[in-house]
């Protein structure tokens, strides 16, 4: 049984060993903006250890109040964000799980909004930097809107909102000197994961390519928390739900993530609103792991813990329908800044677990919206208005610009002819869960395993996705120039796995150094889960995707028209790219009008190149145009290339034959760069090229 934190003045050991120092008696103590000296700033007040939690925190709600009030207008988190219409529709009648009436008819398409972001940076940042992204869905169902707000990664740092605060505080720029700007890697970030323990699952996934996603149209998303959905029998189950893109998952590399960000820091949105331009629609897949209260029981782990996720091996995906985003916004203001998610947001047949980290955002998602937007009447701007009626006895406020009509304003009444009035059979009912125990502050013992489910990860990851995870912890606790942060974080990661451990200490030439950190409980040896890995079994496929063809002018009709033909034929996106940015002549006597010029575009915006000058001693004095060779091989993509680039390569130092991704186009035959270009990149290279 876990024991309450008590104000002791000494030393108190949390969850993972490590030490969480409380004041002298004599030194200053936390307290309340009103003095009342707090006992606890961990966890919030429940009913029992796993019981819902209450609103009489006053300590919880004053704290997440101020922070949901400190930043007017742009969002304190997930200020850099995309979005995109679209619709959502279900494959069949999923009845049997849920009453909810956009799972029902698979004739129907319920029209989204989806909003895409970085959280930690603000709203003019680079969208590639190392961050988690949000994925968010609004449904304009026929039983009013449902808000699915979620990230791209099926953890979170934390087990309790009320350290939401001191998470973020700690990821944002350093208070005094306002810097780094969208980057994990700095001291206060990493104290404070380090003495949270609880972190170190999400730490994984964050350090992992999984962080840098190649674009919003190749990440998964997840709806994080555990769910309930209900049937019309009132029978219950858990939930977690999961997004998957039709075209697969994919990242990019960390090299290539920073040069893009110099290239092209709207790289993301460019991408979406590009794709949706071109009519080639992004799709992705809705699904949910369904399971009943008495599985959850079985499990080694607690179903309600916001830093675990549930194995596919252990509780498969139940897929439920496809969402298509089919059109750009209209206003980018208007629409992706005014658009108001609130994970309270839920239509008939959904409802909300115990879990603490979500019962917090129940109430922190209202509170921001109404100082972000400045009125409770957030509901009547166009991008938040349900699509379905909607009637109450709200009244007035800031920004009003409905006109209620009636003389009352009030319910229960008998003079407005029984307009409107509740409907307990078609109404939102909770789940009438049994709830017992005493008020308490305390972390339940079922959520005290903070490594298995790392380790978990890293045992998942093929080698080279362990390459990254490495070279990632390297980079962040490479710039925490505070060395025990450093030797603390070591600790933790030793608890993980102590190869992973001794790479990251000899990469920062620290080897033999790492706390010693007791874990509360033994750390398990699960058995790596294949789909945790974005490339144990990602699709050979180069739909969605770009490649970059560079050439000059008198470029052979023949070739250009079977590069066109190729990548038409497999989905892929063609950009031609010349030496300057004018129209050029092709052998044939056409005029191409290339989409980049050399310098503006160089081969980290491609997924894949094709590099086919007429004569190649007009690139040969450009360090673009040998640079575009380099980074490529570098960020082991395929490249195609004809006999005229060979002295290109030269100048680059890539041998034509130093691997099978490089491949000769010279005769017009695209079939061996297609089928090299479908495997993403030659990660047999990287050993060679890239030390992380």
């Amino acid at each position: 049984m876990a024991k309450q934190n008590q104000s002791t003045g000494k030393t108190l050991v949390g969850h993972g060993g490590e030490p969480h120092q409380t004041v002298a008696s004599d030194g200053v103590r936390l307290t309340t903006n009103q003095g009342l000296v707090i006992a606890d700033d961990q966890n919030t007040l429940t009913v029992g250890e796993r019981g819902p939690q209450l609103l009489e925190d006053h300590i919880m709600r004053e704290k997440i109040t101020h922070f949901d009030h400190e930043r007017i207008p742009e969002r304190v988190v997930h200020a850099r964000g995309y979005a995109a219409h679209g619709y959502f529709q279900a494959y069949k009648s999923h009845a049997g799980l849920t009453k909810a009436g956009f799972l029902q008819d698979p004739s129907v398409q319920t029209p989204v909004f989806c909003r895409f972001s970085t959280v930690a940076g603000r709203a003019g940042s680079f969208d590639t930097a190392r961050d988690v992204r949000g994925f968010s869905v609004k449904f304009y169902t026929n039983e009013g809107n449902y808000d699915l707000v979620g990230n791209n990664i099926p953890v979170f740092f934390i087990q309790d909102a009320i350290k939401f605060p001191d998470l973020v505080h700690s990821v944002k720029p350093e208070p005094d000197r306002d810097f780094p700007q969208a980057q994990s890697a700095h001291n206060t970030f990493w104290d404070f994961v380090s003495l949270n323990s609880e972190a170190m699952h999400m730490l994984m996934w964050i350090m992992s390519d999984r962080a840098i996603p190649r674009s919003f149209r190749m990440m998964e998303g997840f709806g994080v928390h555990t769910f309930r959905m209900i049937n019309k029998k009132g029978e219950s189950k858990f939930v977690k739900f999961h997004w998957r893109p039709k075209l697969g998952t994919f990242s990019l590399i960390w090299d290539e993530a920073v040069k893009i960000g110099g290239a092209d820091p709207d790289f993301h949105r460019r991408d979406l609103w590009n794709a949706i331009e071109a009519k080639d629609f992004p799709e992705w897949e809705l699904s949910v792991q369904a399971f009943s209260e008495s599985q959850a029981a079985e499990f080694d782990f607690d179903a309600l813990d916001p830093t675990k996720l549930i194995p596919e091996e252990l509780v498969p995906l139940t897929p439920l329908g496809k969402m298509v985003l089919n059109r750009n916004v209209d206003n980018f203001f208007a629409e992706t800044e005014q658009v108001a998610f609130c994970p309270s947001h839920v239509v008939p047949g959904i409802d909300f677990s115990n879990d603490p980290l979500l019962q917090g955002r129940l109430f922190s998602y209202l509170d921001t919206q109404l100082s972000r937007l400045g009125s409770p009447n957030f509901h009547q701007i166009p991008v938040n208005k349900p699509k379905c009626p909607f009637a109450n006895f709200q009244r007035d406020g800031h920004m009003q610009t409905e006109v209620p009509t009636g003389r009352v304003a009030n319910e229960p009444n008998s003079l407005d002819d029984g307009q409107p009035r509740e409907d307990p059979k078609a109404g939102f009912t909770t789940f009438a869960a049994e709830e017992s125990g005493k008020k308490l502050r305390i972390r339940p013992e079922s959520f005290a395993d903070y490594y298995t489910q790392a380790r978990l990860f890293w045992k998942s990851m093929t080698e080279p996705e362990q390459r990254h995870i490495v070279g990632g912890f390297a980079f962040e606790l490479g710039k925490c120039d505070v060395v025990k942060i450093r030797t603390r974080m070591l600790g933790h990661l030793k608890n993980v796995d102590k190869n992973l451990a001794e790479q990251v200490a000899t990469a920062l030439g620290m080897k033999g150094q790492g706390d010693s950190i007791k874990p509360r409980v033994s750390v398990g040896d699960p058995d790596p889960s294949k789909p945790l890995s974005q490339y144990a079994a990602a699709p050979k496929t180069l739909s969605g995707k770009k490649i970059g063809l560079l050439i000059t002018a008198g470029v052979d009709d023949k070739l250009l028209t079977a590069i066109r033909e190729a990548a038409n034929a497999e989905g892929a996106m063609l950009s031609i790219v010349a030496p300057r940015a004018g129209e050029i002549e092709t052998s044939g006597g056409k005029k191409v009008m290339p989409e980049h010029f050399l310098a503006g575009a160089p081969s980290v915006l491609f997924d894949c190149i094709i590099v086919a000058p007429t004569k190649a001693d007009e690139l040969e004095k450009e360090a673009d145009a040998v640079d575009w060779i380099r980074n490529a091989f570098a960020h082991l993509k395929v490249i195609g290339y004809t006999e005229t680039a060979t002295r290109l390569f030269e100048k680059a130092s890539v041998a034509l034959d130093a691997d099978d991704g490089i491949v000769d186009v010279s005769d017009g035959k695209l079939d061996k760069f297609v089928q090299q270009a479908k495997e993403y990149r030659i990660w047999d290279r990287e050993p060679n090229v890239r030390s992380m």
